[in-house]
């Protein structure tokens, strides 16, 4: 074995420089073809230089990757309380569920529609005793804006918005904490 120091122009193959970096051939040629590191000949590299950029390459990789994490890490916590908040605004009832609107709309709908099916029922007896078809358009006329004015006098409860979000929530009616099941 010889006793030879390594300097600036010390030479080696695509096995020892991966021997010394610690990775494989094939990944030595690919850095050599991406231009990360360069050969001196076919299968030689400048020890050194290509230590050198090497170490280099990996400070950039980790710092962006660092980066990549550090942003990923910021991101993720911003969705978490965005979620938070929305939580809790639901839980205030300034927010409302697509689904719980959906139901509420569907109950208001229910409601329409069993008022409209109990209207000729209601008008039967009295519309059958007019002498006239006015006479009998006025009393259709009369309970229909009765009903109307009924159904815009409609509120929104917040009451039973705040039942439904505890029931799919499957919070117990008085409590507000979570089963930890």
């Amino acid at each position: 074995m010889e006793n030879t120091k390594i300097t600036p122009e010390t030479e080696v193959s695509t096995t020892e420089l991966a021997c010394v970096l610690g990775i494989t051939g094939r990944r030595i040629r690919q850095m050599a073809e991406d231009g990360l590191i360069e050969k001196v000949s076919k299968g030689r590299f400048l020890l050194c230089n290509c230590v050198q950029r090497y170490i280099a390459s990996q400070s950039t990789e980790d710092q962006r990757l660092e980066r990549a994490r550090r942003a990923a890490e910021v991101t993720f916590k911003a969705s978490k309380a965005q979620v938070a908040k929305m939580e809790a605004d639901e839980l205030k009832g300034t927010m409302h569920r697509s689904e719980d609107v959906a139901a509420m709309t569907e109950d208001l709908i229910y409601t329409v529609r069993g008022s409209l099916m109990a209207l000729p029922g209601r008008l039967a007896v009295d519309v059958a005793a007019t002498a006239t078809p006015a006479e009998a358009a006025e009393i259709i006329r009369k309970e229909v804006h009765a009903l109307m004015r009924e159904l815009a006098n409609y509120q929104y409860d917040p009451e039973k918005y705040e039942e439904r979000v505890r029931e799919r929530r499957k919070w117990e009616a008085g409590g507000g904490d979570v089963d930890d099941e």
